[in-house]
């Protein structure tokens, strides 16, 4: 997980992360709450920058699940610091977010759904802010 994501971030230019158990736990804590519950969300008044992710019907790997948050890349507009109207890219841009220095990520599978979590330290996403 660690390396997938340093690979996007090599390719957008910012530096790579560092694992984190402690922000590997609270995503574990996060990602199985949400398997048991059969909620998909993110946390509530959480201080870290998350990324979640569920598969229904297969295991997904740790490339997939990096790989399907960087495609978001497409909808960024980079010279406006938008995203396309209508599509998502905050993923993305947690993603590559050029202050963060942490990550750490879990999976909750159950027989038929999964979920991933990466949390990271500190926080990307302000309003006004590039990521990069």
């Amino acid at each position: 997980m660690l390396a997938a994501h340093n690979e996007i971030r090599a390719r957008a230019g910012v530096p790579a992360l560092t694992w984190s158990d402690h922000l590997a736990s609270l995503a574990g804590d996060w990602a199985d709450s949400l398997l048991k519950t059969g909620k998909f969300a993110h946390r509530p008044k959480n201080r870290y920058g998350e990324n979640v992710f569920e598969a229904r019907g297969y295991r997904a790997s740790a490339n997939e699940v990096v790989a399907e948050w960087a495609a978001e890349a497409k909808d960024y507009d980079r010279a406006k610091n938008t995203c396309r109207p209508g599509a998502i890219c905050g993923h993305y841009t947690q993603l590559v977010w050029r202050t963060t220095k942490q990550v750490g990520c879990a999976v909750a599978r159950g027989p038929q759904r999964e979920v991933w979590v990466c949390n990271y330290n500190p926080p990307g996403n302000y309003v006004g802010e590039r990521p990069f």
